[in-house]
């Protein structure tokens, strides 16, 4: 009998099979690819994607994109539930993303995401994917233009990227919806959309997008705007919101939080009922390493800084202590690589 006719487990039917694979951690799954065809096709399959998560037994690993001081890009993993954590390189980025700043940074399913990057002169529209399941980087279809620094987020299981910087772009009031069923991009367009994007998050059902101002237009070095997907409409974000986003922003249980690093590094807190930003934390510059980027798995925050350099908050505590606190901390790297971006991912 062929190979891919055997059974999964000799003696066992395929679901029970299945059922007893799918319950090996993820940091096993390379091994259990190197068995046989069978169970690399299985581990790499939609079906035991599903099935993980169905039987919640999906496990969320972390990846970021950093770059060195030569401006080389480099791509990293965590999995923050190991005993000795640490974070690892992912080998095989793709050469056209070696040196591009600026990429869009997405996770759909068992997917991740680079889109365009690069700079005013040089921007392109190119995308790159990278499947966790299979450890492989395959290019997917482009952006309709190019863009890098675009405010990239996921919504309904699509990827918009908004705005961006590139010269050869007709149109720079314009953004770009990705569906991964059909691999296509949709392109849009809307005067209220902006080009210049500092950062962006979804929050309550819509795309906030904080944008740096003219300075002979407005008083505030920032405003926002926002974008609901649902009914297509663009309108300016609240004031008051706009006022204490001073750094990079993540959404927990419906409570949307920032890291202000302009005088020292201050987790934020907006309440909206109050309609007013509290300080909820005070973190050592010394481990927090800025500049950092924000992220969050359950109620998690992980605030990760130069060189990898990683502090984890459990926000249902950050009410309970007053002034400075750090909860655990993951080493970084030897080098102060720059953290350009991260985001969870599940399995």
């Amino acid at each position: 009998m062929e190979e891919n006719q055997m059974s999964l487990i000799s003696g066992l039917p395929d679901d029970m099979a299945l059922s007893c694979l799918a319950r090996v951690p993820r940091k096993y799954h390379a091994i259990l690819k190197c068995v046989s065809k069978r169970w690399r096709e299985l581990v790499c399959c939609d079906e035991f994607y599903d099935y993980r998560r169905v039987h919640s037994l999906s496990e969320t690993w972390m990846y970021a994109l950093c770059c060195d001081r030569y401006g080389k890009i480099w791509f990293y993993v965590l999995d923050p539930n190991e005993s000795q954590r640490r974070w690892k390189c992912v080998p095989g980025l793709p050469a056209r993303a070696l040196n591009k700043m600026g990429m869009g940074f997405e996770v759909i399913g068992k997917k991740v995401y680079l889109l365009g990057g690069g700079g005013w002169l040089d921007a392109i529209n190119e995308v790159f994917c990278y499947d966790v399941s299979r450890n492989s980087w395959t290019q997917v279809a482009s952006l309709s233009t190019a863009r890098c620094d675009s405010a990239c987020q996921v919504y309904d299981g699509k990827i918009y990227a908004i705005g961006g910087l590139a010269s050869t772009r007709s149109d720079p009031y314009s953004w770009d919806i990705f569906d991964p069923r059909t691999n296509s991009w949709e392109l849009h367009s809307n005067a209220c959309a902006v080009p210049e994007v500092e950062d962006s998050v979804v929050f309550d059902g819509k795309i906030y997008i904080r944008c740096q101002a003219s300075a002979s237009t407005m008083s505030s070095p920032f405003y926002a705007v926002v974008y609901e997907p649902s009914s297509g409409t663009w309108q300016r974000a609240d004031a008051d919101m706009v006022s204490g986003w001073q750094g990079p922003a993540v959404v927990v249980d419906g409570t949307l939080y920032v890291l202000d690093q302009s005088s020292g590094t201050k987790l934020m807190m907006w309440q909206k009922d109050k309609r007013e930003w509290v300080a909820v934390k005070r973190l050592s510059t010394l481990l927090t390493k800025p500049p950092c980027q924000l992220a969050a798995i359950g109620k998690k925050l992980f605030i990760v800084g130069k060189g990898l350099s990683t502090v984890v908050l459990d926000t249902s505590q950050t009410g309970s202590v007053e002034g400075a606190m750090v909860g655990t901390s993951i080493p970084g790297l030897i080098t102060a690589d720059k953290v350009l971006n991260c985001k969870f991912q599940t399995l």
